[in-house]
């Protein structure tokens, strides 16, 4: 019951939530770290700025991100100066966004994972003479394994299911920027209803494995 186009924007939509999870886990990490080891002023104007797509309208985040990106905007005159082009209306456009929409959902399983270790693994991996960089691989990261875990399936998951930012950056493009949920609101306007049930099902189905999966591997790992 899926067609070419449907195929299409799966393969689009799985291949942008691949890319911005892996780079949001990159980015995310040490942030979550800085910002659970310090409780600062900056600290917390900088959490409340990582928090802000939680609350904001997707639209809107869209649409400064088309200004800021476009050809009179400062991101999008560096984009042209560095010979990348302009990032409106294509595929790296659309991980940026997402990146943006995202971030909070892989930031703060990490902040609540690190700050949840306490100040003894790290003393006692000090007493051993491990070096800060030994302790946050060998003893922070394992430690925050069910953090990790939730970071990079719920980043996924919540690229997956973007539709207002990625509409309003990308467009909708076919085999481009047109990704299921865009897909999906093109089956509904054309009144194609059979279409978007079956790409709206295999969203479903998708979602409720995705959540599965989040509670089988996200078991707890003892503190030291």
């Amino acid at each position: 019951m899926l067609n070419a186009d449907d195929l299409a924007a799966i393969y689009l939509t799985i291949k942008l939530a691949a890319t911005t999870t892996t780079i949001l886990l990159l980015l995310a990490t040490p942030l979550a770290w800085w910002l659970a080891r310090n409780q600062g002023w900056w600290a917390k104007v900088i959490g409340a700025v990582v928090t802000l797509p939680l609350v904001l309208p997707p639209t809107v985040i869209g649409f400064y991100l088309l200004i800021a990106l476009g050809p009179n905007g400062g991101l999008g005159q560096l984009t042209q100066a560095l010979g990348l082009g302009l990032l409106p209306f294509t595929f790296w456009g659309l991980v940026l966004a997402s990146i943006l929409y995202s971030l909070p959902f892989a930031v703060q399983p990490l902040q609540q994972a690190f700050a949840a270790i306490g100040a003894r693994p790290l003393e006692v991996a000090a007493t051993l003479r491990a070096s800060p960089r030994d302790t946050f691989f060998s003893v922070v990261l394992p430690l925050a394994r069910p953090g990790i875990i939730t970071a990079a399936v719920m980043s996924f998951a919540h690229t997956v299911g973007e539709f207002g930012v990625v509409l309003m950056i990308g467009g909708n493009i076919p085999h481009e920027t047109r990704v299921v949920s865009v897909q999906i609101y093109d089956h509904v306007e054309a009144l194609q209803y059979t279409q978007a049930h079956a790409l709206a099902l295999a969203m479903l189905v998708f979602s409720f494995i995705v959540l599965l999966a989040l509670h089988v591997l996200n078991k707890p790992v003892r503190s030291i």
